[in-house]
């Protein structure tokens, strides 16, 4: 009981050292850009927005957000951090800000996948994707917290960065290897060159509007469904065609929102072949109606223009 209170304090102690050093450097993108982070500060809630996630670790520091992954329906903050090893289809907003500061706060780590294989050769112990799938969200260990900390406090010593950022962004991803999200980083980029995980993901995004399924998927990729299914669900949460609807679901969102179009126009654009088919998966994820919807978020977004949030992100990404 001791040692699980010690190393929680030591977690909590770590993760309010970077919240102080994201709040004080929030607003200089460039040089948060420099050591690969994006940090958002956000001064209420949000309605559910649709962003694709590069391979990252997201980690909440001041508040709580929804993040719908698939199947999963998570409500978090600063206890857990999510890890998307590679490029993730995610719906998300801020349920909750902090009660003393009233802000959201985030920061969002990209790392290359080429690393985590370099990191992973070199500890071998930990280079082998495990049987089943853990848990969508990643519990904070004192290592990978203080790691973390130190990594962001480069943005304090900016001249740094390019001999102390490589060194810790390592130790970062060590740290990670160790923890019980090792099965889902090392899913995306174990074995060849590039994993047949990396190589679906881009044929469903490049080529979305295609009629795909589980055979014709499995065929491009010349592999197994067996194979195409196991790797794909233990790195991502969600089957091939889980990932395919909300890529399709999300770009619809886009076109309507961002670029007017109508539902129906929108639908056809991203490969749907029923208007109703379209507004059930729709509602099922949103809520409401995909043209209720889109009007609501393009009202939300003109309230938002003058105060976007403080990062550099779109205001789609708190």
């Amino acid at each position: 009981m001791e040692g699980s209170t010690s190393a929680a304090g030591a977690v909590a102690a770590s993760l309010e050292r970077s919240a102080d050093i994201v709040a004080r450097h929030v607003g200089d993108t460039a040089r948060a850009a420099g050591l690969g982070l994006r940090l958002a500060r956000v001064h209420g809630t949000t309605p559910l927005f649709f962003q694709r996630y590069a391979p990252s670790l997201a980690v909440v520091l001041a508040g709580r957000k929804r993040s719908l992954v698939g199947a999963d329906d998570e409500v978090w903050g600063r206890d857990r951090f999510l890890l998307t090893p590679v490029d993730l289809p995610v719906v998300a907003g801020v349920v909750e800000t902090d009660p003393v500061t009233g802000v959201f706060l985030s920061a969002t780590w990209e790392f290359d996948p080429v690393l985590v294989r370099e990191v992973a050769v070199a500890f071998p112990h930990h280079s082998r994707p495990s049987a089943g799938s853990p848990d969508r969200l990643g519990t904070w260990t004192p290592g990978l917290a203080d790691a973390f900390a130190r990594l962001v406090g480069l943005l304090d010593e900016p001249e740094t960065i390019p001999v102390l950022g490589p060194a810790l962004a390592r130790e970062v991803v060590l740290r990670l290897l160790q923890t019980e999200q090792a099965p889902r980083i090392l899913a995306a980029t174990h074995g060849e060159e590039r994993s047949v995980v990396v190589q679906a993901v881009a044929h469903l995004t490049d080529k979305m509007s295609e009629p795909w399924t589980m055979p014709l998927l499995a065929a491009a990729l010349h592999t197994s469904e067996s194979t195409l299914f196991g790797r794909f669900k233990q790195a991502t949460s969600m089957t091939p065609m889980q990932y395919l609807k909300r890529l399709r679901l999300g770009e619809a969102r886009h076109r309507m929102v961002i670029l007017g179009e109508s539902a129906a126009q929108a639908a056809r654009a991203v490969g749907y072949r029923s208007a109703s088919h379209f507004s059930r998966d729709y509602r099922a994820v949103y809520g409401t109606p995909p043209a209720t919807d889109a009007a609501r978020s393009r009202a939300h977004l003109r309230r938002m223009a003058p105060a976007l949030p403080e990062s550099g992100d779109r205001p789609t990404s708190p």
